[in-house]
């Protein structure tokens, strides 16, 4: 165990990425773990449960040590990044309170990530997985609310954590939809008319009294609605439609992105509806759109051929 005062800075530190940085449960749940991690193998590395002198006086060596520990774990580069994000904050956190400061990692290098690529799913697939979606349940509501939910996905471009968190008063049923996005960043987007129609038919079917303040997807026992739900109907869809695995609720997101890029929307302005932080981020859709145009130019132009 580490010591009372590093028991303590732990502490402060987690309150502190919850009420402050507003990490979602997930990313908190993973940077707890991380930091666990790293403070097991220093009370290992070092012989004692160590304390905030201890973390002060590492070098970075002793880093480099555990990076090597959680490689030879079989972590891959964007695990690896991870936890050494996790870490890092908390020192930065250390260091901003006072508690202890480290120089030495901030020499570390993160493992470089491979660079991927958003894998959308074309414009037909899409229709499909929204519309087939429905036969996979005989239940008329909660066909309704699978069909919603997806729509949803694809065609206001939500994470899947945004649109099963909606309560009902939040129901996208007017031209724009505000949503809050990961650090709590609030985006507002527009709100299609079909996307309307599908949350309107949901709310008509809905079996359950949906209290203003209450979640707006509910599952079957009454309950907000789980997203590994609506991963199963995904991966049904797959099998039913033969569809790749990286069809995933995430994948209409990138779909929803890649289709407006595609029909000449603005980078800018797709950048503010998924609500990214950074322009690079939203950048990796035109190497997606790319890939298809210079496919697309392969099957149409007689030249390609020769």
């Amino acid at each position: 165990m580490p010591g009372d005062d590093l028991a303590t800075a732990v502490v402060r530190w987690t309150s502190w990425l919850k009420s402050e940085r507003r990490l979602s449960p997930h990313t908190l749940a993973g940077y707890g773990r991380d930091l666990g991690g790293f403070l097991a193998f220093l009370a290992e590395h070092l012989g004692q449960s160590p304390n905030l002198d201890d973390l002060a006086a590492l070098e970075a060596r002793d880093f480099r040590a555990y990076l090597a520990r959680r490689r030879g774990d079989g972590l891959g580069p964007a695990s690896l990044a991870r936890a050494l994000a996790a870490v890092r904050s908390f020192f930065r956190f250390c260091d901003r309170v006072q508690l202890c400061a480290n120089p030495a990692i901030g020499t570390l290098r993160t493992p470089k990530l491979p660079h991927g690529v958003p894998k959308p799913l074309s414009v037909v697939e899409a229709v499909e997985v929204v519309e087939d979606v429905a036969g996979l349940s005989d239940d008329d509501w909660v066909q309704a609310r699978d069909v919603a939910v997806l729509t949803l996905l694809y065609g206001c471009g939500l994470r899947i954590s945004e649109a099963l968190n909606l309560n009902r008063a939040e129901a996208p049923l007017g031209e724009g939809l505000r949503v809050l996005g990961k650090g709590g960043k609030e985006r507002l987007v527009p709100v299609l008319p079909v996307v309307r129609r599908a949350v309107e038919q949901y709310l008509a079917l809905c079996p359950y009294d949906l209290p203003p303040d209450g979640p707006l997807f509910l599952g079957v026992k009454g309950r907000r609605l789980d997203p590994r739900i609506v991963r199963g109907r995904m991966q049904q869809l797959r099998g039913a439609l033969g569809l790749p695995a990286t069809a995933t609720p995430h994948s209409l997101r990138h779909s929803f992105a890649t289709h407006l890029l595609g029909a000449g929307g603005d980078l800018r302005a797709i950048q503010e509806l998924l609500g990214h932080a950074s322009l690079s981020t939203t950048q990796r859709y035109t190497e997606v759109d790319a890939d298809r145009l210079m496919e697309v130019y392969r099957k149409a132009h007689p030249k390609a051929r020769g």
